[in-house]
Order: C-alpha cells, then structure tokens, then sequence
C-alpha cells in the first residue's frame, strides 16, 4: 500500500478565513466539509499507519535542496573539525553526534528482540551489529523557556565555523517544518474529537530539533548496512523532508513493512512515544529503521555518474511537548483501558529516561527503567 498524501492547503485556507474545522465559521459550507473530511484522514493515518504524507504548500522543494546541499557540505569535512561541534555533557542535544555513538534500541531491548523473533521473516528488520554508523546534528528551533528544569534539553545552539549560511537555513528549514507539524497537530487534534489546540498548547517552547542525519554511502553503502536500527522516536511527531538516497522502512499498525518513497515536494510525518501518551495509545510510535537497499544502490550508481555527493542526510525534524508539560492522555483518551500504561510523567524526565536507553545520557535510574519498561509493550502491539 501507499501511504495517503494530504494537501494542507485547503487547512490553510479555510483557517485564514476563519474556519479551520475547529469550530467558527468557514467561507464555504462545502470547504468546510472537505476540512472535516482532511482532519479525519490525518488522525486515521496517523492511528492506522504510523505515518502520513503532506504537501504544504509553504516548504517548497527548492527549501529541501538548499539544506541538503549544506549538510552534505558539513557531512563531507574530516572528522577532526565535526567533533569541534560534538556536547556530549549536553546529551548530544545540540551540535553533533559522531558515527557509532547511539546505540539503537533493537540492540539493547530485549522485549522488543522477542517481538522481532515473533515477526514474519518478509517483516523482520535489518539486524544491526553495533551503534548506528551515522552521523547527526541537532539544532534547536525556535523559543525556549526562560525557566526550566531541563537546561541540557534547552541549550543554545552549535554553529561550525565557515558557514556563514548556518543560521539562516537551518531556522529557515526548521521553521517551516515546525508550521508543518502545527498544522498537522490542530488537524489530528480535530480528526480525534479533541480541542483544536489539544496538542499545540503543549507543543509552544517546546525542545524542537531540526536533527539531519549524514551517513556516509562511500564508506557504508553495502546493501543491507543498517544506519537507523529498528526503533520508534521518543517525541511528539516527526518530519522528514525527501532524502536523496532512499532506505527507511517503516512498520503499519498491522505488523506489515514497508519502504518509503516520499515524492517530490511532500513531507513525511511519524507518529512518535510522547503522541502515542497523550492518545493513550489510540496511536502507536511508529516503527522504523534506515538501512541501504537495492533502490538505495540505484541511487548511488546515478550520483556517481552525476558526481554528486555520496552522503545520505536526512531531512528530519523532531517536534516535540514542552519540557515542563504533563505527558498524560487527553479528553476521551483518559478513558482508553490502556491508560494504566500511560501515567502522567513530565516530558523532559520522559525525555531524559528514554535518552539514558539509547546511550546518549548516563544511565537511567530505576525509576526510569520501571516507567519506560511499564510503557514499551504497547508499541509493540502492531
């Protein structure tokens, strides 16, 4: 199956106008409907599949390839002056995160290795040998808090030295996936019976990271080299631009795999830990791994022959609730009868707990492991 492409700009319109879905009144009965209708198919989406395309009309292609180009630029420089970016006394929360850092957590779960064994053969990932061989950057967009338990998650940004475009396309490109996300948060938030601003209210300040991943396809372009192990992103939603080297597969609510192909001009969105909370699991963090397939070899046979750059980057944008906020199910979703695995915890330790796991932050406490493992099963419950 494909996944569904959904046009925000009818959304847009409608919300411009007044209407939104949202309750107030449209310019137009029938536009009105046809939002109704939008906002169902993005909760259904990201409920049934884990994921949803878009197109928005305000992040154009062109926005994707600029920020491409200038992360395989700073993909390409020696490793020597990308550890000058390196936090790790920050979680690695800002700057870069270095080749054969984090630890994906297909390797260290043992439920989750149970339910791998338990999966179809057609259906089972990539096995992954050691941490991930890719490389990341994260940069914070937009405002923080003033005040904050969490300072490491809200940390200022790392900018490398000759590139004087830095800061203006990475907050350019972030910002506009940031609206991306908003939009398709008050549309989920609609599509669920929830308050239109259900979800955005408990996003605003929030730790958003504009996270683009470089692997490098001259070093690592094996058929079958694992980059992302199988594992579910820990924030609210994610959103991804097109790479121009394909390999991540995902895993639909029914158990079933599946390749991504995102088309040009489209974003991708998945459904991450902290949505699936505030859903009490009416949506489940969606599966996925990165790893090089046959289509990811075409790719790189035609780069050569173009001599284009051989670093896969990622276009990936991690939104995520506020530090501070409550992680807890909203509305009708308190009354889920999956809601005793969803206890109200605040999103930064939620954060932090989850960070521990994947070797990013120290070890986590037993607190932390008793409320991740509480949690884990549900989302494997495909």
């Amino acid at each position: 199956m494909d996944l569904p492409v959904v046009d925000l700009a009818p959304y847009l319109d409608a919300a411009a106008c007044g209407g939104g879905g949202g309750g107030g009144g449209g310019p137009d009965r029938r536009a009105e409907e046809e939002v109704v209708a939008l906002c169902a198919a993005v909760s259904g989406s990201l409920r049934d599949t884990g994921a949803l395309l878009v197109k928005d009309p305000r992040c154009s292609a062109e926005d994707n390839d600029r920020f491409l180009d200038m992360m395989e630029r700073y993909f390409e420089r020696s490793e020597e002056f990308k550890r000058l970016q390196e936090r790790p006394n920050l979680h690695y929360q800002v700057g870069v995160t270095p080749e054969g850092v984090e630890v994906p957590r297909s390797l260290v779960d043992e439920d989750m290795q149970e339910k791998i064994r338990t999966m179809p053969k057609e259906f089972q990932p990539y096995t992954p040998t050691g941490p991930d061989p890719k490389w990341r950057y994260m940069w914070r967009v937009g405002p923080r808090p003033t005040n904050t338990r969490f300072k490491e998650l809200n940390s200022e940004p790392v900018i490398p030295e000759g590139f004087p475009e830095w800061r203006k396309t990475m907050d350019s490109w972030g910002s506009k996936m940031i609206s991306a996300i908003e939009v398709v948060a008050e549309m989920a938030a609609i599509g669920f019976g929830l308050p239109k601003y259900a979800f955005t209210s408990l996003m605003k300040q929030g730790p958003h990271l504009l996270a683009p991943t470089g692997s490098d396809l001259q070093r690592h372009g094996s058929e079958g080299t694992v980059f992302a192990g199988f594992h579910y992103d820990l924030n609210f939603l994610t959103i991804h631009g097109r790479s121009r080297f394909p390999g991540l597969n995902i895993w639909l609510r029914n158990g079933q795999k599946m390749e991504v192909k995102v088309p040009v001009g489209c974003l991708l969105i998945q459904t991450g830990k902290q949505l699936e909370w505030l859903t009490g699991g009416e949506c489940l963090a969606g599966m996925h791994e990165v790893v090089v397939t046959k289509r990811t070899l075409e790719a790189i046979d035609l780069a050569r022959e173009q001599n284009r750059s051989l670093w896969r980057v990622s276009s990936t944008l991690f939104a995520h609730i506020a530090s501070d906020a409550m992680l807890k199910p909203l509305g009708r979703f308190a009354e889920s009868s999956h809601v005793n695995m969803y206890p109200p915890v605040c999103a930064g330790d939620y954060v932090e707990q989850e960070l521990s796991v994947i070797n990013l932050k120290g070890k986590t406490s037993g607190y932390s492991q008793a409320l991740v493992g509480a949690n884990k099963t549900m989302s494997f419950m495909l």
